[in-house]
């Protein structure tokens, strides 16, 4: 059998290749709806008009409210910022605040799982009563309470942006923690874990050789669902006032929040880029997540399978000795 290329085997790809019908499509969306998502953040410097905090122009201040037009496409804020520049990197600010608590929740919950899991006694036990407690608080709640207790009161660019990814990191670690821990458990009872014991291998080398490597196989899947979760977390701790102020760093939930009496006086241009940028996001991120999701059923290979069937299978099939072993011969 022909050995799979690297990018075969890379996760994405090799579930792209997998997909078939809606799966494929909702997969390929979803890819194209987070890629855009991800190009605008990385390059918002360069394609944002104005920086997220400018108020004034060559020609003076832009003004506040000022409707679509030539120099600001989509208008301007209450505050007088141009709409699309703010829009554009507020995709910035999701994007670090995302990565900052994925990272953060993935490598603590890993490695509490890990250890919890292939350790046990009074620590599994410690682990596990506090990871259910934190698990059993509203996340947003949770997030809330981790955000005035990390920022201190303060929205600057470095207390509101970390604020927000370690109050979602928060609310995330119990989440790998418990699917970890629940593989580790699984995984340590395996044969080649008692051969590697048997061999002389240490514990450490047991955790982080053998077992991790077999227990974080679910782990994309967690990945890209709490990632949208987390712009959704990120945007209601904006809209409710915990989030970041527009001189420090665009945020979409704190510009959706300060448009709401726009919107009652027919200002609709306020509202609906930073709306639609976060539900374009969460959709894209969703989607991946949901098609991953999918794909990781067998019965879906099984469908695929028999739908590639090749010419020669069609002719075998046809064939008298086929229908002799089938009992079948006529």
């Amino acid at each position: 059998m022909a050995r799979r290329s690297f990018l075969d085997r890379m996760p994405v790809v090799h579930q792209l290749r997998q997909s078939v019908g809606l799966q494929r499509g909702m997969l390929v969306t979803g890819l194209a709806l987070t890629g855009l998502f991800i190009v605008v953040a990385i390059f918002a410097p360069w394609i944002a008009p104005y920086s997220f905090n400018q108020l004034r122009g060559p020609d003076g201040l832009f003004g506040a409210q000022q409707p679509p037009s030539a120099e600001h496409w989509l208008g301007t804020t209450v505050g007088g910022y141009d709409v699309l520049s703010r829009t554009i990197w507020g995709a910035q600010t999701a994007l670090f605040v995302i990565v900052v608590a994925i990272i953060l929740s993935v490598f603590l919950g890993i490695l509490l799982g890990l250890v919890s899991g292939y350790l046990g006694g009074w620590l599994d036990r410690v682990l596990v009563v506090i990871a259910d407690a934190i698990y059993s608080f509203p996340s947003l709640l949770l997030a809330i309470v981790a955000a005035i207790a990390i920022s201190g009161g303060q929205s600057g660019l470095v207390p509101g942006v970390m604020a927000a990814a370690i109050a979602i990191t928060v609310v995330f670690i119990p989440q790998y923690f418990r699917v970890v821990r629940a593989e580790v458990v699984r995984v340590k009872a395996e044969a080649f874990v008692e051969s590697a014991k048997v061999i002389g291998a240490s514990t450490w080398r047991i955790m982080f050789r053998h077992v991790l490597r077999n227990s974080t196989r679910s782990l994309p899947l967690i990945i890209t669902l709490n990632a949208s979760e987390a712009i959704a977390t990120l945007a209601a701790l904006g809209f409710l006032g915990f989030g970041i102020e527009p001189t420090a760093a665009a945020e979409w939930g704190y510009d959706l929040k300060e448009s709401i009496g726009d919107v009652s006086a027919g200002i609709w241009w306020t509202a609906i880029p930073p709306g639609v940028a976060i539900l374009i996001a969460i959709l894209g991120v969703t989607l991946i997540g949901e098609s991953l999701n999918d794909l990781a059923d067998p019965r879906l290979r099984a469908r695929r399978r028999a739908s590639k069937a090749t010419p020669a299978d069609a002719v075998a099939a046809t064939q008298p000795v086929s229908r002799e072993f089938m009992g079948e011969v006529e």
